[in-house]
């Protein structure tokens, strides 16, 4: 499969548990642990267009709980990271989550961006 074409016709409400996570081959990976992985967008929106999420399943945002917390943790640090090297290369980085309908797939992730809308 060539980059772009993963999950291209995918139609479902998850697509890190249905086809990311399944293929992680197939991904630009940047970071990847048994509890977090980091890869560039497979249809990227900008230049730069980084993913973020969690392994485990967690809906969104407003889903985390206490017992959430060393993932968030590891989360966080890498979403830090992850802008950080990108606002090094680019200049700038911007950090997003969307929740409820503006959230495409219904599974906890955070966007990392810089550059121009592709």
């Amino acid at each position: 499969m060539q980059m772009g074409s993963i999950g291209e016709s995918y139609r479902g409400t998850d697509f890190y548990c249905d086809v990311a996570f399944p293929h992680i081959d197939q991904l630009r990976v940047v970071y990847d642990s048994p509890a977090v992985l980091a890869f560039h967008h497979t249809k990227p929106y900008w230049q730069t267009h980084i993913v973020v999420v969690p392994k485990q399943h967690i809906r969104s945002l407003t889903s985390l709980t206490a017992a959430d917390e060393t993932l968030i943790r590891e989360l966080l640090q890498v979403v830090r990271d992850v802008a950080a090297r990108v606002e090094t290369e680019q200049g700038s980085a911007s950090v997003v989550t969307n929740l409820g309908d503006r959230q495409d797939s219904k599974h906890l992730h955070i966007h990392v961006l810089s550059g121009d809308r592709g």
